[in-house]
């Protein structure tokens, strides 16, 4: 694979993308990407005054047919909400890209709903709204589905018997159980289109280690974690660079359906736009199913 740039894709000029934690970091850098391929772009994000002040710089940098819609993920009534405004516009939906986390958090937060913070946000926010909007979708030429996972997906798994880490919260844990969940997701969302004839194509990837907010929404800048955090922070690529693998992944007609593509260079950690690698865990498929019911179960939400 050649160094693949924005400047790579096609146009996108007809489609309608939904973008997920679009006012800041990777998000915002996706954002403005497809909608200067001439996507129409729904930036969703949880604070109307980030997503306000977010759009308003987007438009003064140029960026055309874009605009907000208040999303919490950590809310499942929000994600109802979101989804039912989208629903009443009566049109398809192109491109949904799970971008949206939440980091190794230092103490157990739980969301509205009662979910442990990441997997609630990670995971099961972004598989409601998936779900929730299958319709749309499903009306779309050609759909596709990008969710964000993680290296950090590698040291992840799924502890059924406490999912939501309600016996033992450890940070690190949480966040990788999150991150599995989200591969995970993405290939039996891929397996069922099949299955199903549902036409979607489901992708996902990882922006290595970029130089956004998360970190501080996170772990913040004490302890250990803020540590590694300022350590690595010289190595990580700007957003810009780091989104270059979801982007790839939302418009290369080369992405191919259940991939996951990362950076290439320096353990994932930066580079351009490669293959990356996926864990034995993220390919099981009994795990996935048993993941894809717990999670219909817990959200409500089936497919």
């Amino acid at each position: 694979m050649k160094d693949w740039t924005m400047g790579d894709a096609p146009s996108q000029r007809g489609k309608l993308a939904v973008v997920t934690g679009a006012t800041g970091g990777l998000g915002y850098e996706i954002a403005p990407a497809l909608s200067q391929a001439a996507a129409e772009v729904i930036v969703a994000g949880r604070n109307p005054d980030k997503g306000y002040a977010a759009l308003a710089r987007l438009e003064r940098a140029g960026a055309a047919s874009v605009r907000f819609e208040s999303l919490d993920l950590a809310d499942l009534s929000s994600v109802h909400d979101f989804a039912d405004r989208l629903l009443a516009q009566n049109v398809p939906i192109d491109l949904l890209v799970n971008n949206a986390g939440v980091m190794m958090l230092a103490r157990r937060t739980t969301t509205r709903d009662g979910f442990e913070m990441q997997f609630g946000t990670n995971h099961l926010g972004h598989f409601a709204l998936t779900g929730r909007l299958l319709p749309m979708l499903r009306r779309a030429g050609a759909p596709r589905v990008v969710t964000i996972s993680s290296a950090a997906h590698r040291n992840g798994k799924i502890d059924f018997p406490d999912l939501q880490a309600e016996r033992a919260y450890q940070p690190i844990k949480a966040y990788g159980q999150s991150k599995l969940a989200n591969l995970l997701f993405s290939q039996e969302l891929q397996r069922r289109s099949e299955r199903n004839g549902w036409g979607i194509t489901s992708i996902a990837a990882h922006p290595g280690m970029a130089r956004t907010d998360l970190m501080v929404n996170g772990p913040g800048t004490s302890g250990v974690w803020g540590w590694i955090g300022m350590l690595l922070n010289p190595i990580a690529a700007p957003a810009a660079l780091a989104a270059l693998p979801a982007l790839f992944a939302a418009t290369s007609p080369d992405a191919t359906p259940a991939g996951y593509y990362g950076p290439k260079h320096l353990f994932e950690m930066n580079g351009p736009v490669a293959p990356a690698k996926i864990s034995t865990r993220a390919l099981d498929m009994d795990t996935a199913k048993q993941l894809w019911d717990a999670s219909e179960n817990l959200t409500g939400v089936r497919y």
